[in-house]
């Protein structure tokens, strides 16, 4: 809660009570003098650590220069260059980009230009999935209750399909029957002709870092092709680095019609961008969409920053690194805790998930008080535990994290 007197909202749900005054890579220092081993990157969002140098150095250039170039009055030097290089890391399918200030304004967008682009009405997400907190984005959003209690009723036209349990022994039973229920929603709630797109995260994110399996994404996106559905893949938090490849979506062979990017992009400055297929861009009327801070220029700046960190020789072999030692160490230790039920995840968006929300809980509170490792609790009963440091992460913070949980465990077991 905010202190007595405060005039800021008391409407954000606090992970910690620290005040912190700097951060250095993945750790932080609060108001004491304290340093703390940051294991959440700002809800995975510091993609290249808390400050990074040439991020500074970039936002700080650019600040001298412009600090808010409006699109709709003139453009600035950095637009074209970033949108070049969006353009060599992203899928091929992917060549048009449109910039925003938030992952919510990318998806609410994403779905104009779907409906726009194809004269339909319907958009189709699914089971657990969370796309944001505006009120389009918590229609589209089931990971939570209480992210959607009061606010309702949210707008029409979105339709929910079953995800795959990831913990069913046969999954590919269950992928089977997963698709069946959408093709059933085809049958019983919209016809295919009227669904703009399919909206799917590649690793499901607040639900508790759950990836989805390649079979489904394959199974969508051949329905996708039959019925000229467009197929938007949201990797606002899993792109970017986070999964160890640039974005979670190479993992499988299927390319999006949209690409929806935020977190990582500039190392937590807010900013963000939704990436098209040329052909889509075409049909969007000019005029139809803007901002006053779209394609802000010390935004800019920090992504191209940003950009050319992750993509350093190696950088992204040591996301994977990083994330193999993380999540066998993780499993490593669940002979200690039979409560400790799931390690999942792919690169450094691990989780761990935890026969209840207090045992999760405990553990996590534990590591901020013992060992001041940041941890923070997800999931749609609140019994997971997230993994996403920043992507600078070393070997030995890495140890230091899992030996804090492991001392966690003992403590409190």
């Amino acid at each position: 809660m905010t202190s007595a007197g405060s005039h800021l909202s008391n409407v954000w749900a606090k992970t910690t009570d620290l005040q912190v005054v700097r951060g250095q890579g993945c750790r932080v220092v609060d108001i004491h003098g304290q340093d703390y081993l940051d294991f959440t990157a700002g809800i995975a969002a510091a993609s290249t650590g808390h400050s990074h140098p040439k991020v500074v150095q970039a936002i700080s250039d650019q600040a001298a220069k412009f600090i808010h170039a409006q699109m709709n009055v003139y453009t600035h030097n950095l637009l074209e260059p970033l949108a070049d290089r969006m353009n060599e890391i992203t899928p091929d399918s992917i060549d048009t980009f449109f910039f925003t200030t938030s992952s919510d304004e990318t998806l609410e967008t994403a779905v104009k230009v779907a409906k726009h682009a194809t004269g339909r009405h319907s958009i189709i997400v699914f089971d657990g999935a969370f796309h944001g907190r505006t009120h389009l984005t918590m229609a589209m959003s089931t990971s939570r209750a209480i992210d959607r209690a009061g606010y309702g009723p949210f707008p029409p036209g979105v339709f929910v399909a079953p995800f795959p349990d990831p913990h069913v022994s046969d999954q590919e039973a269950e992928i089977s029957r997963a698709l069946r229920g959408l093709d059933r929603l085809f049958l019983t709630q919209t016809m295919p002709d009227e669904v703009a797109a399919i909206v799917i995260e590649p690793v499901i994110s607040e639900r508790g870092y759950i990836p989805t399996p390649a079979a489904f994404i394959s199974g969508l996106a051949e329905r996708c092709r039959e019925h000229g559905i467009l197929f938007i893949a949201d990797e606002a938090q899993s792109g970017f680095g986070r999964t160890g490849r640039m974005f979670a979506m190479e993992s499988h062979d299927v390319e999006p019609d949209m690409l929806c990017m935020a977190k990582g992009i500039a190392s937590g400055f807010p900013f963000a961008a939704l990436g098209v297929r040329r052909s889509i861009d075409e049909t969007w009327r000019k005029g139809s969409q803007g901002g006053s801070s779209n394609g802000n220029p010390m935004g800019c700046a920090a992504a191209l920053a940003t950009i050319e960190v992750l993509t350093e020789p190696g950088f992204l072999d040591n996301v994977h690194a990083r994330g193999a030692q993380l999540i066998d160490a993780l499993r490593n230790l669940q002979q200690l805790d039979n409560s400790l039920l799931h390690v999942r995840g792919r690169g450094l968006m691990v989780a761990t998930e935890f026969g209840s929300a207090d045992r999760a809980a405990a553990i996590a509170e534990h590591c901020l008080r013992e060992n001041h490792v940041i941890l923070m609790t997800a999931g749609t009963r609140n019994r997971t535990i997230r993994w996403m440091p920043p992507l600078v992460v070393t070997s030995d913070e890495v140890n230091e994290a899992v030996s804090a949980f492991e001392a966690a465990i003992r403590a409190t077991s």
